[in-house]
């Protein structure tokens, strides 16, 4: 990523959710990071999954690296990504996001953690320059994101699996060429098209049976999670998931409601005040 609010109900199912995800030795002694932020405070737990992650992210907090920086990249309904030293007394208006410690982190972006609604990710470069999905050293993003429906989910899958479909279609034309010629000239020679149509329900029920067995789809963790707390999914397996909130997912809110620029930068600074390892 180059790198509104929900009604009560929903934050409290947010908070009930996180409380009692995963019950897992990789959610024992996670490490805690304290945002305080000229909107409030955020609490982020830090997986354990994802360690690199997590230690670069304790590593620079213990370096005050974070403190006076900005959410520079507010898109409400989607996320607030901060994390840019360039932003530490950056002027109005001026372009930021390109900005970090002068190194990336390798992607650790692993099966069950998703981007539901607050989580912490990490912001990269694009798949054109970076298609090892690398990190940004620095640059994080905080997921407000929407509420979908079952069926937004599933043309969502659909639409993931398209490429798939598209490669499995051109692969049966080229294994199937003579058949497929003969059941067209029979066709054309006879007016026969039961035989062709036939043969083609054949290999498309084929190519729906390979993208079932290794096609994306949402598990069910995801799909409770995006059609009750909201989230990005169109996100999920692109980019490291790497931590969630425990405290303070009305201050992303809150930021998520500031006016921005034609950048997406907030014309009121919000101001990351400090950050600080809590445990």
């Amino acid at each position: 990523m180059n790198m509104k609010a929900y009604p009560t109900l929903f934050i409290l199912l947010t908070i009930s959710l996180f409380a009692c995800a995963n019950n897992s030795k990789d959610n024992e002694n996670r490490k805690q990071v304290r945002l305080e932020t000229s909107k409030g405070d955020i609490l982020i737990e830090l997986y354990n999954e994802t360690p690199q992650h997590r230690d670069n992210f304790i590593k620079l907090t213990e370096k005050h690296f974070f403190d006076g920086t900005l959410f520079h990249r507010v898109i409400n309904n989607f996320m607030v990504q901060g994390g840019d030293p360039d932003s530490k007394n950056a002027k109005p208006g001026e372009a930021l996001g390109n900005g970090g410690p002068g190194y990336d982190i390798p992607a650790e972006i692993k099966e069950g953690l998703f981007h539901k609604k607050g989580v912490i990710a990490a912001a990269r470069l694009g798949d054109n320059i970076n298609p090892e999905r690398k990190s940004s050293g620095s640059q994080f993003y905080l997921v407000e994101g929407n509420v979908f429906t079952t069926k937004q989910l599933e043309n969502m899958e659909k639409s993931k699996n398209t490429p798939m479909r598209k490669k499995l279609i051109e692969t049966m034309k080229k294994e199937h060429e003579a058949k497929l010629d003969s059941l067209i000239a029979l066709q054309k020679e006879t007016g026969d098209t039961l035989s062709l149509n036939n043969f083609v329900d054949e290999l498309n029920a084929k190519i729906d049976k390979r993208i079932e067995e290794d096609g994306f789809h949402f598990t069910d963790e995801q799909k409770n999670a995006y059609t009750t707390v909201g989230g990005v999914p169109h996100l999920d397996n692109a980019y490291t998931v790497f931590g969630e909130i425990v405290e303070g997912i009305e201050v992303v809110e809150k930021i998520s409601d500031v006016k921005t620029d034609k950048r997406d930068r907030p014309l009121e600074n919000v101001i990351i005040l400090s950050a600080t390892v809590v445990n």
